[in-house]
Parts: C-alpha cells; sequence; structure tokens
C-alpha cells in the first residue's frame, strides 16, 4: 500500500441546489466525494474515470446549456419583448435530455465500461425534467422583478407551516426525479446494456434508495423536528408571562 490518497470532489450534482435552499441537505447532495488510495490503485481509477470522461462533458455541457437557454429565453421575454421567440427559447430546454440520453446509450451500445458518470446521467435527468420547471419559474420570477417591475419573490420562511409545505413538496419532486431515473436506468439496461453493464447500472437503484433515506431525513422530517421546538419554546415563554 502507498501512502498517496487522492480525494476527487464531484460538484455535478448541482441542480439539487437550485433554486438555492437554505436546507441541510442542500450542500451534500451538491458535492459527491469519491477516495481512491495507492498506486496501482490510483491508475485503475484514471482508466475507469477516463470511460465516463465523454458522459461528464456531456452532463456538464448540458448544465451549462440549460442555465445559458433559461437565460437567453427570459432576455428575449423581459429585455426584448419577444413573448414568442422567448417561448421557443425555453420550450427546447427538453432537447438537452433527449441529447444526454443519446449520449450515454450510444456510450453503453458502443461497450464502454459503465463508469460514475453512467449512473449519474439517469439522476441528473431526473433532476432535471422533476425540478426544471422550478428553476425556470424561480429565475423567470427574478427577471420580472429586476426588468419588468414585477413583485419581489417570495422568500421561503425558515420554519412554519409554509416551510414545512415547501419541504414535502421538495421531497414529492425528488420521488419523482427517483422515479424517472430508475425509469432511464432501467430503459438503458434492458435496450442497449449487455449483461455485466446492465448489473453496474442497476446499483444506482441503491444510490437512489440512500439520497431518498436522508433527503427525508434532512427535509421534511428536520424541519418538523425543529417546528416541534420551536413551538415548544414558544409556549413555555407565553406560560411564563
Amino acid at each position: 500500500m502507498g501512502s498517496d490518497i487522492i480525494v476527487t470532489h464531484y460538484n455535478t450534482l448541482a441542480p439539487f441546489a437550485y433554486p438555492p435552499n437554505d436546507g441541510p441537505h442542500a450542500a451534500w447532495l451538491a458535492d459527491v466525494t469519491f477516495v481512491l488510495v495507492t498506486d496501482s490503485e490510483c491508475m485503475n481509477y484514471a482508466i475507469a474515470a477516463s470511460s465516463g470522461g465523454p458522459i461528464l462533458l456531456t452532463i456538464a455541457t448540458c448544465e451549462v446549456g440549460f442555465w445559458v437557454l433559461i437565460a437567453v429565453g427570459l432576455c428575449l421575454r423581459y429585455l426584448v419583448r419577444a413573448e414568442r421567440a422567448s417561448t421557443v427559447v425555453l420550450a427546447s430546454v427538453p432537447v438537452l435530455d433527449v441529447v444526454l440520453l443519446s449520449a450515454v446509450a450510444f456510450d453503453l451500445h458502443r461497450g464502454s465500461e459503465v463508469a460514475f458518470a453512467h449512473g449519474l446521467a439517469p439522476i441528473y435527468l431526473g433532476v432535471t425534467i422533476a425540478f426544471g420547471h422550478r428553476m425556470i419559474a424561480w429565475a423567470d420570477a427574478r427577471f420580472a422583478h429586476r426588468f419588468a417591475d414585477g413583485p419581489a419573490p417570495v422568500k421561503i420562511p425558515k420554519s412554519g407551516p409554509l416551510r414545512m409545505r415547501y419541504e414535502w413538496a421538495d421531497f414529492g419532486r425528488w420521488l419523482i426525479a427517483a422515479a424517472i431515473a430508475a425509469g432511464i436506468t432501467l430503459l438503458l439496461g434492458f435496450t442497449v446494456a449487455e449483461q455485466t453493464q446492465r448489473d453496474d447500472l442497476f446499483s444506482i437503484f441503491q444510490t437512489l434508495g440512500v439520497i431518498t433515506a436522508i433527503w427525508l431525513l434532512t427535509g421534511p422530517v428536520w424541519y418538523l423536528g425543529t417546528s416541534k421546538e420551536a413551538a415548544s419554546t414558544k409556549e413555555s415563554r407565553t406560560t411564563r408571562h
């Protein structure tokens, strides 16, 4: 065993953090960490990582393209006042999902070894589909406020019934995203993947389960606990007075 330790951070789950959320689950969802050790293992890791490089690049390109299309679409709407052109640009966002899905399918079809990127892609697609409309609405509200004298965006309170509804709605969206990711994985597994690829690809189901459990605990359950604690503190103060 060598003494070198390589710690690599992939910030490729960024869609989970949009729109900005001050919940405790935002940070870990945006930062997936892999730790690999020793000399020969480092070489094996480099080979494995390179096999998923094109897919990671495609995911990154789609993420950049997503926000570019939103920015262009909203600029057309609020700065140029070209409503129809804006609608066309924003409606073209799903094309990026088709591009990514096609890239993953092609890569698997040509026999590439299943890498981290192949498992990340279905999750990314699920998240962009389930959360995409809200991301666009989040950006639209701020453009309208800045350039069209629209109302100020409503801030989500840190506690209370509104916060709980927000957290449960977010968790519901994640369940939809997880279902979409699972469906895409099954589609890829039984159409273009070989048996070995399929077995590796299906490990994503365990990842989806872990994310779901952590999201539930750090989202709705967390705020349910803090809300009860705040209510109890308020009640005790009222009793003292």
